[in-house]
């Protein structure tokens, strides 16, 4: 089963039904126990980076959740769930990510800010496909790694990562159509080998 962590985001209800409509079995999970049952996890971020940690924090997943990505759970990380895997974000200065990767999301210092809308998602490898996708952020992740592709939006940032067994998209999969569900149907795939 597929746990789709609660922490109050409000596309939660997105994600589920976008995960139905691949057929996968899926659940919404608001606590430490939860999690254990979880085959992978999908985290549907949206908000402020702080008020996201301090949620988290107040529901106690943040640590649990942190284990359960350390431990080689299978993790999916939408928008803030990308950043949460980093050192922090401007947006939160006195908030910490989880340090997975390193670095900070930084804000568009350019642009009109959030960057909203639909824009292209450039392959960095051939582990997924290019296509449009749909984001909404105002705070991006320049560069790192492990990235999976890049956007360009008055200059290139990371817009997927992925290592072992962690993958995180800063755009909307629930909300960018057929490419969004075909990198949903990708990464269940992944998990069914795990």
């Amino acid at each position: 089963m597929i746990g789709i962590v609660d922490y109050g985001a409000g596309n939660i209800a997105s994600v589920s039904n976008a995960l139905a409509f691949i057929g996968c079995d899926a659940s919404i999970v608001s606590s430490p126990g939860e999690l254990d049952r979880c085959d992978g996890l999908v985290f549907p971020g949206v908000g402020s980076f702080g008020a996201m940690v301090e949620t988290l924090e107040a529901r106690s997943l943040y640590d649990p959740l942190k284990e359960k990505i350390s431990e080689g759970t299978p993790f999916l990380g939408i928008c803030l769930g990308l950043q949460l895997l980093f050192d922090g974000s401007e947006e939160s200065p006195d908030h910490k990510g989880f340090g997975i990767f390193k670095g900070n999301a930084k804000r568009f210092s350019q642009g009109k800010v959030p960057q909203i809308g639909w824009n292209s998602v450039e392959p960095v490898g051939g582990a997924i496909s290019g296509g449009w996708a749909y984001f909404v952020h105002s705070y991006k992740i320049d560069e790192c790694e492990h990235a999976l592709a890049h956007t360009d939006y008055f200059g290139a940032y990371v817009s997927a990562v992925k290592k072992d067994n962690i993958t995180a998209l800063q755009f909307h999969p629930e909300k960018s159509g057929p490419y969004g569900l075909s990198l949903l149907r990708w990464w269940t795939s992944c998990l069914q080998k795990e």
